[in-house]
């Protein structure tokens, strides 16, 4: 989990457009953040292992 001030600094409108930090909404993590879901890589994960995210499903065979 990302500090809270962090969380608020990065919702912040930066001076410049190439310093946007786009994190994940549910735990803050910026690193590994997927831009279709809005999630990082391990909230992907645990969503859809739950079947929480609509027309994904973990592959297995």
């Amino acid at each position: 989990m990302a500090k809270k001030s962090v969380v608020a600094r990065s919702k912040k409108t930066p001076k410049y457009s190439t310093r946007v930090v786009r994190r994940c909404f549910r735990c803050g993590r910026k690193r590994g953040y997927l831009r279709d879901f809005g999630l990082c890589r391990i909230c992907v994960r645990e969503l859809a292992r739950k079947g929480e995210i609509p027309g994904m499903k973990k592959a297995s065979w």
